[in-house]
């Protein structure tokens, strides 16, 4: 059977899927295609049940789990960082509702998380990779930033208003949930347990062969060296990936529930799990 693993073409989400990508061990009767694409047009996709296996974020899984439950690996969680508000001016918190934000996506954790933080404010949606020259053009008075630019930023000569990383570590204790897989509902349950099996292998190889697969990530690190793509890799693909543990999932609930509160979601979601078994 032919998996699709649809995920986003970063040097994190490209090391912890090294190993199925490169055919670094047996999958048995399972082939696996990995499939490129950014973050918001996968979480389009989702909608629409097209791929087996997805990243996505986590904000969208409540428009999504009619069609798709969670793997308890793949996360990628904010553990005291995450998706940055930047701008030419030093702007304060108190300034975000009158700003003219350029934001990656409205189904995206980072604009969910400023949306609970900050209430309403003015957005347009950009592609990520294009928010921080279009703050810089003046175009846009803040951009919500993701990936790469969180460490990046500051050599552009931007201000950070609020890291939201910190801000929900703070608050809340927990690391801010920001992406994660998901498997469709439809596929046969001894299929679902052996892809979660194999997914989670995947991330471990890494792991266990940094230097191997960061040498591969680096193909999809968009201009940063390899200490920077080794700290940034470091940061979203670590045992917060390799299992969410009690405390993860804690921290994805919360999130959803606070989105529902302020009236950001259409409904409750309750966040459901595939586990991993241990062995095949």
């Amino acid at each position: 059977m032919k998996i699709r693993v649809a995920h986003s073409p970063d040097s994190d989400d490209a090391f912890m899927f090294y190993a199925l990508a490169n055919n670094k061990f047996d999958t048995g009767d399972i082939e696996f295609e990995n499939i490129l694409s950014d973050i918001e047009t996968l979480n389009q996709k989702a909608l629409r049940g097209e791929y087996e296996v997805s990243a996505v974020s986590i904000h969208a899984y409540p428009y999504i789990s009619d069609k798709y439950q969670m793997l308890s690996s793949g996360a990628s969680m904010g553990d005291g960082y995450g998706p940055m508000l930047v701008s030419t001016k030093p702007y304060k918190v108190e300034d975000i509702n009158k700003l003219k934000i350029a934001i990656p996506g409205k189904r995206t954790s980072a604009f969910l998380a400023l949306s609970i933080f900050a209430g309403t404010f003015e957005y347009e949606v950009l592609p990520f990779d294009q928010i921080i020259d279009k703050v810089l053009a003046g175009d846009y008075e803040a951009g919500l930033i993701i990936h790469e630019g969180q460490l990046t930023y500051g050599s552009s000569g931007l201000h950070s208003i609020v890291d939201l990383g910190v801000w929900f570590k703070d608050k809340f204790k927990l690391p801010l949930p920001l992406g994660g897989n998901v498997i469709r509902r439809d596929l046969p349950e001894d299929v679902k347990k052996k892809t979660a099996y194999f997914l989670k292998k995947s991330i471990a190889y890494s792991l266990e062969h940094r230097d191997e697969g960061l040498g591969y990530a680096l193909g999809f690190a968009r201009g940063m060296d390899t200490n920077l793509a080794d700290k940034f890799v470091g940061m979203y693909v670590n045992d917060w990936t390799l299992d969410y543990g009690e405390k993860g999932k804690r921290a994805i609930q919360l999130f959803l529930d606070m989105g529902y509160e302020r009236s950001l979601l259409p409904a409750r979601c309750v966040a459901e799990f595939i586990e991993t078994p241990e062995k095949l």
